[in-house]
């Protein structure tokens, strides 16, 4: 699952877009219940209630069903963190720290997360990412938000920048994935604090004197 999915063709009519529908939620339930080596075309059109032959009038294999399950939940995903990300960011103004857009991503990451946590689990387990692939085109372009606003307030090293913006948006999908999945005894309200205290600590720092560090002794 490498790329975008192709489908056999687009449907036209509102029947056929309601059986396409149809299709790719019984993918999303069946990738979550059976895991991806589990799913099939076959439980997949009997979850849809449609016969294999109508699945594979829109979709040639399970990859193409699934592809459109995950395309999917990361694009709403990367337009709710990026508006989050954003709005907070023209709220706080440009004297404002990083804490403000820190602590809006990582609300809307959580609540994101927090939604399908089965969907996520099966993601982040069964469905790695590829240098090629859409969880790394995702967060290379919320790297890119970042790397903007660091270069905007005055970050003037730009490798620099986009290896701080690298270091943090790894560091917070690792983070927020792992509250989420593994339940820890503590409230979100705390693990909302204390990755906003550790990722604005950091930020603020590299922009401290008006420019991220350099990579090396100037």
């Amino acid at each position: 699952m490498s790329g975008r999915g192709a489908r056999r063709r687009e449907p036209r009519q509102e029947r056929s877009r309601a059986m396409v529908e149809r299709i790719v939620a019984a993918g999303r339930d069946v990738l979550v219940t059976r895991g991806y080596d589990g799913a099939s075309t076959n439980r997949i059109a009997a979850a849809a209630g449609v016969s294999p032959g109508s699945l594979y009038q829109y979709f040639p294999d399970k990859d193409a069903v699934l592809t459109e399950v995950l395309d999917r939940y990361l694009d709403a995903m990367e337009a709710r963190v990026s508006r989050a990300f954003l709005d907070s960011v023209a709220a706080a103004g440009p004297g404002a720290g990083t804490a403000p857009a820190v602590r809006a991503t990582l609300e809307a990451l959580l609540d994101t997360f927090g939604e399908e946590p089965d969907l996520l689990r099966v993601i982040v387990e069964q469905l790695p990412r590829s240098p090629g692939g859409r969880r790394a085109a995702f967060a290379g372009r919320i790297d890119d938000l970042v790397t903007t606003v660091l270069l905007t307030r005055g970050a003037g090293h730009t490798d620099a920048a986009r290896a701080a913006a690298w270091t943090v948006v790894r560091t917070v999908e690792h983070l927020t994935t792992g509250f989420v999945l593994e339940r820890p005894g503590f409230a979100r309200a705390v693990v909302v604090d204390e990755l906003t205290a550790l990722v604005a600590g950091y930020l603020d720092a590299r922009l401290s004197g008006g420019r991220v560090a350099s990579d090396g002794p100037s």
